[in-house]
């Protein structure tokens, strides 16, 4: 899978120009550095990922507020089996600082470790639906594994705790973003909060094989989670 095919087609069409276009090709480094960075601190493979060329914005049904989605895990069914893939968007390869980029790459990749860690247990279930931004944030946090029993960098820790205390913000960014690609009309991907969910169905699920590895290094995971647990509490 060429992570940049979707982009490179949108150049091809004259829906990117040709200095947007460069910019992404050139930062594109500094993705492929945090897909390095998050695979040596948790000794696990990065999955699929590839680049959106457009911005995903979620905007609650009759309300003016709205949350911008700089990459998602995603789900999807190809030839009846799951592949789980990360869809990062062409203005956080563009516009955002490398912290930030970093960041959110290991967020994504708490999401595609918790989806592993669900359906080895064959435990899918709907998620919450919700059509208040703070509710879908508190609900995506609460859901992942904890980040210090994944990563041993340091660096890479802070840069997590900084950006996603109560979900991601980063005000110089959205800035940057509405400036540059959403006031220029430039692709957007608008879809709302309780829309923003996959169904698997049952027979699919059953078909899913998960590499016995890596559920032995989620197991080793969780159990580090829970000392570190205990910890905090005594």
């Amino acid at each position: 899978m060429d992570p940049l095919l979707k982009v490179n087609q949108a150049h091809k069409n004259g829906i990117l120009s040709d200095k947007v276009y460069s910019l992404i090709i050139d930062r594109f480094r500094v993705v492929l550095e945090g897909i390095g960075r998050v695979e040596k601190a948790s000794g696990i493979n990065f999955p699929l990922a590839y680049v959106e060329p457009s911005i995903v914005i979620s905007q609650p049904g009759g309300s003016f507020d709205y949350g911008i989605l700089f990459a998602r895990t995603l789900p999807v069914i190809v030839n009846e089996k799951v592949e789980i893939i990360i869809q990062i968007t062409a203005p956080l390869v563009a516009y955002g600082l490398k912290g930030t980029i970093h960041a959110i790459l290991a967020h994504e990749f708490l999401h595609y470790l918790e989806l592993i860690k669900r359906m080895s247990n064959m435990g899918m279930v709907s998620d919450e639906i919700s059509g208040n931004l703070f509710e879908s944030i508190y609900a995506d946090t609460t859901r992942l594994f904890e980040p210090r029993a994944v990563f041993n960098d340091k660096t890479l820790l802070l840069h997590i705790t900084k950006k996603f205390p109560e979900g991601f913000r980063d005000y110089k960014l959205e800035d940057k973003v509405l400036k540059n690609w959403i006031q220029k009309k430039l692709p957007t991907i608008n879809i709302a909060l309780d829309r923003n969910i996959v169904k698997i169905p049952a027979d699919v699920l059953a078909k899913i094989k998960v590499d016995t590895i890596l559920i032995q290094k989620l197991d080793q995971i969780e159990q580090k989670a829970s000392k570190l647990r205990k910890k905090k509490l005594y």
